[in-house]
């Protein structure tokens, strides 16, 4: 799935794989960094859900949308984390793992310092 964000007056888009209920119990965990995708968790209303990422391997990035796809909250994730919790409440996370296949798209969002 096509997704088309704005940050900071940078608009950039990505393919995201759209998650499942089964896919979303697991993310990212057990991938290999450099075969992994950007995932996309679309939840039916508001959530207050926490993130961990226990058997993820790899750093990724956490992308906490609302309802328009407005960027609430943007969040480097390492392993083995627990509990990793948004500010506001969400509607849609993306998961975009730190490799070089989203190294142009990373820079987008997060610059040019280390993640």
């Amino acid at each position: 799935m096509r997704i088309t964000l704005s940050y900071k007056n940078k608009i950039f888009s990505l393919n995201a794989r759209k998650c499942g209920y089964f896919d979303e119990a697991i993310g990212l965990m057990f991938q290999k960094r450099d075969n992994a995708t950007a995932l996309l968790f679309d939840f039916s209303g508001r959530k207050g859900l926490a993130l961990h990422s226990f058997f993820v391997f790899f750093p990724f990035l956490a992308i906490w949308l609302d309802d328009k796809n407005k960027i609430l909250e943007i969040r480097t994730v390492k392993p083995f984390s627990f509990n990793i919790c948004p500010q506001k409440l969400f509607v849609k996370i993306i998961e975009i793992p730190i490799n070089n296949k989203y190294k142009k798209i990373i820079q987008k969002v997060v610059g040019k310092r280390k993640v």
